[in-house]
């Protein structure tokens, strides 16, 4: 049998369980945001981007479909990776993520 044939596809999986969340390393350095604009932009902006880390971290703890991340499974992430808890504004954010990522 080839040695092509033993290995996995690139798009397989080689694990028997889910991994465990490995936490992030170094956080990236932060810039400053543009300065002018409107409150809700700043809201909104923030917003997304603790729902895209929380996408993240639920896509690598296993979590692939939007109906298995509930509140409570995005809220015990958020503390798990270190992000204040979530709103249900955010929560829905992060489901809507997921669903469209696929």
């Amino acid at each position: 049998m080839p040695a092509a044939a033993l290995s996995p596809l690139p798009t397989q999986s080689t694990s028997k369980r889910a991994v465990l969340l490995d936490l992030p390393y170094e956080p990236i350095e932060k810039r400053p945001l543009p300065p002018g604009r409107p409150r809700d932009w700043y809201i909104t902006h923030n917003r997304r981007l603790k729902a895209m880390r929380l996408a993240i971290a639920l896509l690598d703890s296993g979590v692939y479909v939007p109906n298995q991340a509930r509140n409570e499974k995005i809220r015990s992430t958020a503390e798990l990776i270190g992000v204040h808890p979530p709103s249900d504004t955010t929560c829905h954010m992060v489901r809507a993520l997921m669903r469209y990522a696929r």
